[in-house]
This record gives structure tokens, sequence and C-alpha cells, in this order.
């Protein structure tokens, strides 16, 4: 491992006077923070690869089009299960999050909420997600139950590899299965190829994100790609975000798609270019922005298979 510790982080991912602090009762204010209402990128980098998927199964009985019924269901399932994880991981991690300068105020560190609360809060959103998950077909309800021990073990994977930003890689685009078969009832080759490369997105997304924390998280054990890659992430970034373009153009050739969707993935892979020579690992706030960038490549992916599909 090389161990190259970031600078202190003197600030909290808990922003102060937003809008949950300024329209919702105090008694809510917690809970919309364990779901991570306040930082809606989550949720977006979890629901992109659904719609993305949803629009590259699209077919001549909607003229091409992506089913606006499904991106709404799978846009509410996002909003749901990123909320269930993200209050999941915070139940399993409130000790560690205790120590770490920016996690320390969250609701279960902060005893904004006890964990009794945080867990009937928890089955509250599955039990949400399972009533949107079963209005689809079994298809897609049995890669919904398949994908749960996925996100389970995900929230451990910090304590025995220096890899977790892969396992939440398999997590966060899994609804790139989903939402086609949610279409089609099939897994066929294009939404695999589209999921994998995902799957390397999200590790170079997110190695770039744990890059905040490196100090806190050498000093309580918590594992992660930014810290086993140290001054090598630049040219990790390459391999990851190389390996995006190649299998999200690989998905494109096997679809057939048109030629606006290799020039949005040009400009996804400009995008990383410029990411990569620009970053600056040891200052947190560059990571943050260099990682709520990445909304940006998921809607340009979007358009991009969109209109693939209808030229």
């Amino acid at each position: 491992m090389t161990e190259q510790a970031a600078s202190p982080t003197h600030y909290t991912d808990i922003p102060k006077d937003d809008w949950i602090d300024r329209r919702l009762p105090a008694r809510l204010r917690p809970y919309a923070r364990l779901a991570r209402l306040d930082r809606p990128i989550g949720i977006w980098l979890l629901l992109f690869p659904c719609w993305w998927s949803i629009a590259l199964a699209a077919g001549p009985d909607t003229y091409y089009w992506p089913n606006p019924w499904l991106f709404l269901l799978f846009a509410l399932g996002a909003v749901t299960m990123r909320g269930a994880g993200c209050t999941l991981n915070d139940i399993l991690d409130r000790d560690i999050d205790a120590k770490v300068e920016r996690t320390r105020n969250r609701p279960l560190p902060s005893g904004a909420v006890g964990v009794k609360s945080a867990l009937a809060f928890l089955i509250l959103q599955l039990l949400l997600g399972a009533a949107i998950l079963f209005t689809l077909n079994g298809m897609v309800i049995a890669l919904g139950v398949g994908v749960l021990a996925l996100v389970g073990t995900y929230p451990l994977m910090k304590r025995v590899t220096y890899w977790p930003q892969f396992f939440l890689g398999l997590n966060f685009n899994f609804g790139a299965l989903m939402g086609y078969a949610a279409v089609t009832e099939t897994i066929e080759l294009a939404p695999i190829l589209l999921y994998l490369g995902g799957v390397f997105w999200t590790l170079g997304y997110d190695t770039v994100y744990a890059h905040q924390d490196r100090q806190d998280d050498a000093a309580v054990g918590v594992k992660s790609t930014a810290l086993t890659l140290g001054r090598k992430t630049g040219r990790a970034l390459i391999v990851f975000y190389g390996a995006t373009i190649l299998l999200w153009g690989a998905c494109g050739f096997v679809s057939h798609l048109a030629w606006p969707y290799w020039l949005t993935l040009a400009a996804a892979a400009a995008h990383f270019t410029a990411e990569i020579r620009s970053l600056d690992i040891d200052d947190a706030a560059d990571c943050l922005k260099k990682f709520r960038a990445h909304q940006r490549i998921g809607l340009i992916l979007l358009i991009g298979i969109v209109a693939g599909k209808l030229w």
C-alpha cells in the first residue's frame, strides 16, 4: 500500500441553513440527512445507469423514445434505495463516522437520531422500494432481490479490502441491467457492457471522492482505493476511465447506435481527460468538485443513447 495522507479536512458534509433546515420540521431533518436528500448527486449517479438502459432498450413500440413511466418509477426507486443504502451505511459506520472530521456531525454520531429509529427508517425505505419493485416484471424483481446481497455487504467492504469502490460500482450500476430488463424482460450483451463500463466509471469517481478522507481513514483503519493508490491515482484513473470508454463504446457498437452517441462518448472522454490532468488529490474541495461533475457524464451519455436510437 502507498501511504499518502491528505491534509486535514476542516469541514463537514452537513450543510448549514440549507433547504432541509429552512423547510422541514425539526423532527424530520435528521432523517432527510440520513437519506442524503441534501446531497442529490448520489441519487443521480444511481439513477443514470437505470435511465441509460431504459433508453437503450427502447424499440419501435415507443418510436425509440424511452418509456416515461419507467423513467419515473426508477427515479422513485433510486431516491428510496439510495436513501436506504446511506442509512444502512451510517448505522454500520456510526463509530467510524464519529472519528472523521467530515462525517462526525451526521445524525447518528451526533446523537440526532438513535440506532433504533434509524433501523425503523431503514425498514420503511426498504418497504417503499419493494412496493416500487413489485410493479415491474418478474425478471426485474429477481434482479432487485439479487442485488440486495451487494447492497447489504458493501458497507463492510472498507473494513476488509482496499477496493470498496469496486463493490460500490457493482451496486450503483446494477440499474443498467434492471432498466433493460424492465423493457425487454431479458438481459443481453449490450446492457452487460453498459454495466461493466459503469463499474469502472464508479471506480474512478469514487476514488477521487475518497481522497477527501485519506488522513482520517488511515487513522481509523478504514481502507480505500485512495489509500492504496496514493500518488498513482492519476495513472489508475487513466486505466479506469479508459476501460469505461472502451466498454461503453462496445455497448454502442453492438447496439448499432448512430453517430450522436459517439459524439457524446467523445465528450465524456474529454471530460475524463481534463479531470485527470487537473485533479489535486491533496485538495479536498477539488476532489469534491471533480466528483460532483460526474453528474454531467451521466446526462451526456443519456443524451447520446437517446439521440443514437432516434437518429
